[in-house]
């Protein structure tokens, strides 16, 4: 079974689980063709992460796979060039992508099948055109003032001087011939010869410090994946300099509350997740960063002790005040999930970060370049200050969760600082209230932006009245927050359940 944000991708996926690929191989074929077909949220300029569990086991992989700053970068540097702080588009944004070198080393590690044929998919969408979704369709016409400024996008992404309308057609010719070359050389077809060269050129042309040894020598690393347990449940996530350690922290606090017998969408349940999070992004805002550039105390902010104490600090009847709002914003994003027919469970994210990242297009290579630099700030004493060779904190995060020493359920949820609160909320759908994989990703979200909640419609009368009445401000949401997928493994029946989120143009497949 496969789960991702768009139809076209979930059926690639499944054409190489029935050839009898890997649950890797699906996963990269499927985030090969969503890099053609959502090209708003994701794309080969952007980094992944991905937690893989291999044959249902509770053995969890987890893989790094986000870019570095040039090494040229530095809080000073910004400073001087008259930045306050940390650009949120253009060159000085861009990190140097890490997905291409992530989808190689793991096909390598993990695969089945070859590069050239897991990118055929994504290859033919993009010379031949795909046709544009309808949730696509509405990001990219938010856009539309971005990709005017740059000339590469306008070009490729403003066909005809404007963005392309649901059920049109698409076609991106440069960066099916990026994709060959990738299929034919691997990494060294992006970080080497014209690939590269394209890209270093347009970051020079602005100004960029980005260097071709900064290319050179991108590369992502396995890491061990911090855990918790909610309810009898294991979760897996991706360690620091990822937002992953602020979702366990969400779980642990709300452990400690009985939610099962609350509405599931009324205030009282909101209100408890709600705060919990505010308290879960203060810790995730002063302490989360490059663990090779700062320590990260995650045995203690993962302590249940440490959990009782945030706890303590929620009134039930009452919203906290003073709390910092969180640092970063909404990003676009795309996760994915698969299980194949040996129980092996990949977990897999990636991203641009903002709709179409920096707003920066290579010309020749037609690579939209991620805009996760503004992640860092310019304070050189903070966890997260930009430094050369730094990782920022990365919102991105797969969710793996783990029962009886196998593998339960890859999930995720999308949607920039959202996602730890996304995550721990279906958790809570599934685990508290006692709803299946659809059920659990359908209910109405909420998010506490720093100065008010924002909830989905769909949220109850009722539920807002009582959030207001705890002391919240309430703002109305649309577009909605993120999307999400999960598939649902039961060993013992030998059946998978897969879910995908209607807030987004996805389904799950299976067979």
């Amino acid at each position: 079974m496969v789960a991702t944000s768009q139809a076209l991708a979930s059926e690639a996926a499944i054409a190489i689980l029935r050839r009898g690929g890997h649950a890797i191989d699906a996963a990269v074929a499927a985030a090969a063709v969503l890099a053609v077909v959502e090209p708003q949220a994701t794309g080969i300029g952007g980094d992944c992460f991905v937690l893989y569990v291999p044959g249902g086991s509770g053995d969890v992989i987890a893989y790094n796979g986000s870019g570095r700053a040039p090494m040229a970068a530095g809080c000073d540097w910004y400073r001087q060039q008259g930045f306050t702080a940390m650009p949120e588009r253009g060159v000085h944004s861009v990190t140097v992508p890490g997905a291409i070198d992530a989808w190689c080393r793991l096909v390598e590690d993990h695969g089945r099948l070859t590069m050239a044929e897991l990118l055929a998919p994504a290859i033919r969408y993009a010379a031949e055109g795909y046709v544009v979704g309808d949730r696509i369709a509405t990001d990219w016409k938010a856009c539309v003032p971005l990709l005017a400024a740059d000339p590469a996008a306008a070009r490729i992404f403003l066909p005809e001087g404007r963005a392309p309308s649901a059920g049109t057609r698409h076609r991106q010719p440069e960066l099916a011939e990026t994709l060959r070359a990738i299929a034919k050389k691997g990494r060294a077809g992006f970080y080497e010869g014209p690939v590269a060269a394209d890209i270093l050129a347009c970051l020079k042309s602005g100004g960029g410090l980005h260097a071709a040894e900064d290319f050179a020598a991108a590369a992502g690393e396995y890491v061990e994946p911090i855990r918790t347990t909610y309810r009898g449940v294991e979760v897996a996530q991706i360690p620091p300099g990822n937002q992953g350690l602020t979702a366990l922290i969400l779980l642990n606090i709300l452990g400690n509350f009985d939610l099962a017998g609350l509405d599931p969408v009324g205030a009282e349940r909101l209100h408890l997740e709600t705060e919990a999070a505010r308290l879960a992004f203060r810790d995730r805002n002063r302490f989360i960063g490059d663990p090779r550039h700062v320590a990260v105390p995650v045995e203690a902010l993962l302590s249940p002790d440490y959990a009782r104490k945030l706890a303590a600090l929620i009134d039930p009847a009452q919203a906290m005040v003073d709390l910092p709002p969180p640092l970063l914003n909404r990003s676009d994003t795309t996760y994915l999930c698969v299980v194949d027919r040996d129980r092996n469970a990949v977990s897999f994210i990636n991203s641009i970060y903002r709709p179409f990242g920096s707003g920066v297009v290579a010309p020749e290579s037609g690579i939209v370049l991620q805009n996760r630099g503004a992640s860092f700030n310019l304070d050189s004493e903070h966890a997260n200050g930009i430094a050369g060779g730094k990782r920022p904190m990365h919102t991105i995060m797969p969710g793996m969760a783990l029962k009886g020493g196998r593998a339960l359920m890859p999930f995720g949820v999308m949607g920039g600082d959202y996602q730890p609160v996304g995550q721990a909320h279906v958790l809570s759908n599934l685990l508290d209230f006692a709803c299946d994989p659809q059920e659990a990703i359908d209910l109405p979200r909420v998010f506490h932006n720093g100065q008010a909640i924002e909830v989905e419609r769909g949220v109850p009368p009722r539920a807002i009245a009582g959030l207001i009445a705890r002391g919240h401000a309430v703002h109305a949401v649309d577009p909605p927050h993120g999307g999400g997928q999960m598939i649902l493994i039961d060993h013992d029946a030998g059946t998978l359940t897969g879910a995908s989120d209607p807030r987004k143009d996805g389904c799950a497949l299976g067979y």
